[in-house]
């Protein structure tokens, strides 16, 4: 019986992409080739590239609204670095809502000047910040939509004259959102989208341009469009396993169908930190992630007991992050409503136990 994955990740991801995927490893569209060992510029492997952009823009409701999809390398810590290199000329405004966060504004730093509009920190991000004022003047404001480590989402997207970036590592197609709102948006594959090893990019091209520093290549938003986000050996793998996950989620209903089922997995987990005197939430009760949620045990000598029964039942990947403690339920679009239904039956069985 496979396990019950709540991994924050690498996660889960649905067994049929993983069926499938597996099957290309060893013979890849009939080519008695495997998936690993054709060559990047073949038809075949184009071919993927070309439709794995197209959906992902369809799937976002941005097709022919000026947007071109990439997946590139280096993960989002390579869009930390990127963003900036790309687009602050003078200010660039951050908010700062977890570690992720903190970490672009050390590599925006690099570039020019940052000014942090507002930040959680000072709760050790369990909440976001609301009713900050952004100046004036922005080359962009860049925002963490979904905080993996603390289980906080950003619900209401700031207003602003400057361009919107978008880092949605964690909670890209898992919710319905104005998605032409962002300029940029950037999300590491390996939560809701495929394996380690790719990362979408989704970029406004009427952003670009505009910085008087001269960017390398390998860098450069521009070049990675130009060369239709081929230039330079794609991680084939990651991005073919991507592909078969939209196509699964568009089989699913796209993101409205992939929201509504999170919302009910989220709704589960949490009734049942609120009900059961044995479980505290971490995050603010309006900042809740659908994606992940924290908790933490109200007696400690518990623990062990709760360990055991979760092993037990079969659940892998609950285990809190060192900056929180406690525990974390990743709920991926993959995840299925049982597994959480699963979890929340152990919970339960902890309280009657006690």
């Amino acid at each position: 019986m496979k396990k019950h994955n709540f991994s924050a990740g690498p996660s889960i991801l649905p067994q049929e992409v993983l069926k499938q995927a597996s099957d290309a490893v060893l013979n890849f569209n009939n080519l008695d080739l495997s998936l690993l060992e054709i060559s990047h510029r073949s038809k075949d492997f184009v071919d993927v590239m070309e439709e794995a952009r197209e959906l992902a823009l369809e799937l976002l409701g941005l097709e022919g609204k000026g947007y071109k999809a990439l997946f590139l390398q280096g993960g989002a810590s390579q869009q930390f670095v990127m963003a900036a290199y790309n687009l602050l000329e003078n200010k660039a405004g951050y908010l700062n809502t977890g570690t992720w966060s903190d970490k672009a504004i050390k590599e925006a730093k690099v570039f020019g000047e940052v000014v942090e509009v507002a930040s959680s920190k000072d709760k050790n991000f369990n909440y976001i910040p609301k009713g900050f004022d952004i100046p004036k003047g922005l080359d962009y404001l860049h925002l963490t939509t979904n905080n993996t480590i603390f289980g906080t989402q950003l619900k209401e997207i700031p207003v602003t004259d400057a361009p919107l970036i978008a880092d949605m590592s964690s909670d890209i197609f898992s919710r319905e959102l104005d998605f032409s709102k962002f300029s940029i948006i950037y999300a590491g594959a390996q939560k809701n989208m495929g394996p380690a090893g790719t990362t979408l990019v989704v970029v406004k091209e009427d952003i670009l341009g505009k910085v008087t520093r001269q960017i390398p290549n390998i860098l450069s938003y521009e070049q990675h469009i130009s060369k239709g986000s081929m230039y330079n050996t794609p991680p084939v793998f990651a991005v073919y396993t991507s592909l078969l996950t939209l196509r699964w989620l568009k089989a699913k209903g796209g993101i409205s169908g992939a929201a509504e089922e999170n919302e009910k997995k989220a709704t589960l987990i949490y009734s049942e930190i609120d009900l059961n005197p044995l479980f505290t939430g971490f995050a603010a009760q309006e900042d809740r992630s659908t994606m992940n949620a924290t908790f933490n045990l109200t007696e400690d000598n518990l623990k062990e007991t709760f360990d055991t029964m979760i092993k037990e039942a079969g659940i892998s990947g609950v285990n809190g992050h060192r900056s929180v403690g406690g525990y974390r339920a990743s709920m991926y679009n993959a995840l299925p409503l049982h597994s959480v239904g699963v979890l929340v039956d152990v919970m339960s069985e902890l309280e009657r136990k006690a």
